[in-house]
This record gives C-alpha cells, sequence and structure tokens, in this order.
C-alpha cells in the first residue's frame, strides 16, 4: 500500500507523481512464497513494479519497511535500504507475566502508584466513534507543538473506522469519571500495534501514559495476543526521549526499523532536482521535495 502524490513542477507539460508509506510502516510483504522462489519472485516484482511506475508516470518512492515484519530483507537489491533505529515492543508471549518481566522498575511503581490512588482503565474493543479520542489526541498534539503531518483530519478517522472498525482497540485511563488518557491500538491475528495516543498534561502525576501501557500489555495477554508493538523515537537517537519512554515497556524486546529509497525515473529525477536547486545525493529523499536550506527529516 502506498500514497501517490502529485509533483507540482510538470516537466515538458506532464505530470509526475512519487509515492510513500502512509503513516506508520508499510512496504512490499512476500506471503505464501517457498524460500527457494522468493529471489526469482522479487526479480519479477521489480520487473513488473518498474512497468507499473513508467505508466504511471511515477519518478520515486519512499517506504517505511515494518520492523516486525523485517520485510525490508527481502527487498534489498530492489531499494536503498537503510537501518534508522530500533523500534519497542511488549513481548506476551514469552513471559507468563509480561509487565513483571518487560516493564522497568519505574514503569511498575508509576503503574502501582496510580491504581492505589485510583485511577482506573479500559479496553474498548470495536469502538463505533472516536470523537473523544480525537478531542484528547488533537489537544495533546497542539500541546507539542506537533508539525501538520500529525494533526490528521475528520476524513482520516473517517476513514478508519468505517475500514479498520473491526480491528481497531480504544485504551481509556480515567480517574473519578475524568478522561486522563486515551490510546488508538490496532489487532491482527496475534499482533497488537500501537497506532495513536494522547493525554492531559494537568493530569500526567496519575501517569495516564503508564497505566494505558499496563491496560493493554494486560488485555492483549488475557486474549491470547504476542506482542504489543509501540514503535520507536522521532528520531534515530537512541537517546531520543519518546524512544527512552517505550523502552520502559520492553526491557528484553526491540525490531530494527529500515527505509527504502528508489528512483524510478533517474532522467526526471535530476531535472527536478535542478529545478528545486537541491543536491542529487542529499539525505532527504526524494531531494527535489526539499526546499533550498529547509531543514527536514529523511521520513
Amino acid at each position: 500500500m502506498f500514497i501517490q502524490r502529485e509533483i507540482l513542477e510538470q516537466i515538458d507539460g506532464r505530470v509526475y507523481y512519487d509515492i510513500v508509506t502512509p503513516y506508520g510502516y508499510g512496504g512490499p510483504v512476500i506471503s505464501g512464497c517457498h524460500p527457494e522462489n522468493k529471489k526469482r519472485l522479487v526479480e519479477e516484482f521489480y520487473k513488473s513494479f518498474s512497468e507499473y511506475c513508467e505508466e504511471e508516470r511515477i519518478v520515486s518512492e519512499f517506504i517505511r519497511f515494518h520492523p516486525v515484519m523485517e520485510n525490508a530483507k527481502d527487498f534489498e537489491d530492489v531499494y536503498d535500504v537503510r537501518y534508522m533505529r530500533p523500534t519497542v515492543g511488549t513481548n506476551l508471549q514469552a513471559f507468563d507475566d509480561p509487565v513483571t518481566s518487560e516493564f522497568s522498575k519505574t514503569a511498575k511503581k508509576n503503574i502501582r502508584q496510580a491504581i492505589g490512588e485510583g485511577v482506573q482503565y479500559r479496553v474498548i474493543e470495536n469502538p463505533d466513534n472516536l470523537d473523544a479520542f480525537k478531542d484528547i489526541y488533537y489537544t495533546t498534539m497542539k500541546r507539542k507543538n506537533a508539525a501538520d503531518y500529525y494533526f490528521f483530519g475528520e476524513e482520516y478517522f473517517d476513514g478508519l473506522l468505517e475500514a479498520f472498525c473491526d480491528y481497531m482497540l480504544i485504551t481509556e485511563a480515567t480517574y473519578k469519571g475524568i478522561t486522563l488518557g486515551m490510546a488508538l491500538t490496532f489487532k491482527y491475528n496475534k499482533f497488537l500495534h500501537t497506532h495513536l495516543s494522547g493525554t492531559h498534561e494537568e493530569y500526567h502525576h496519575f501517569y495516564p501514559a503508564y497505566v494505558m501501557q499496563f491496560a493493554i500489555a494486560r488485555w492483549g495477554k488475557e486474549n491470547g495476543y504476542h506482542l504489543v508493538h509501540d514503535g520507536g523515537g522521532l528520531t534515530n537517537s537512541l537517546d531520543d526521549s519518546l524512544y527512552m519512554f517505550k523502552k520502559q515497556f520492553g526491557k528484553h524486546t526491540k525490531f530494527p526499523f529500515h527505509i527504502g529509497r528508489k528512483v524510478w525515473d533517474r532522467e526526471v529525477y535530476s531535472t527536478l532536482c535542478a529545478v528545486a536547486e537541491a543536491e542529487l545525493d542529499s539525505d532527504f529523499f526524494p531531494a527535489y521535495r526539499n526546499k533550498a536550506g529547509k531543514t527536514a527529516s529523511t521520513v
């Protein structure tokens, strides 16, 4: 799955496009293929997808490969695959009590304190609306001065409900009827993935983020799930504050996050870079989308 984006700069009056992984992780996945046939399948994929990109005038592609599925390994001959950073998970299958085994001492202490003071939690399966979640999520993003990239519109959340309602969970932490925090999690087969979350700053002394992690780990274990994947930090630094927070819930479990870059039409890519006054070998990809002098993430 990918998002096809129009490139505003036309070349000889023709419109071109590039494609990116939707928010989260993705990339091509091989399923049901005998190991001895995998190399040939990838070669056929490369041939067919090259033709598709030529027909659709797709200039470049940026992939965020899935850390848990490790699909980056299968496509190293097709894409420029680069390791970025570790991501964190809570292994529910390997431990009788994942909270005891995977959570840090600090996390367990905060959870005991919060629950002892009366903080409660619940997990809502297949929610019929996301109104309360959206409110707390937007509040959190504004507080953090998050980039526009993280302010998903109403259509996005409506689309989630329409397409994935049966694969969604909402985790909520409350105190005396007041919502302290909420998290949106996807479930599929034996796998849980935290997608988005938010908390009210004035209630952080009740540790709602910790309680929600406890709730989803406990719920997942009780319902036969094998893993909660929380993702990684906002940067590649091992000292990234978000990554350090998530590590508190996965002392023994981490997965490598890779990206993939591909120029499908080198001639047009070079022309677009020249027009944008961008370096062809820029760390930012695709380079022509980076305005001159602008600092931006490669992810």
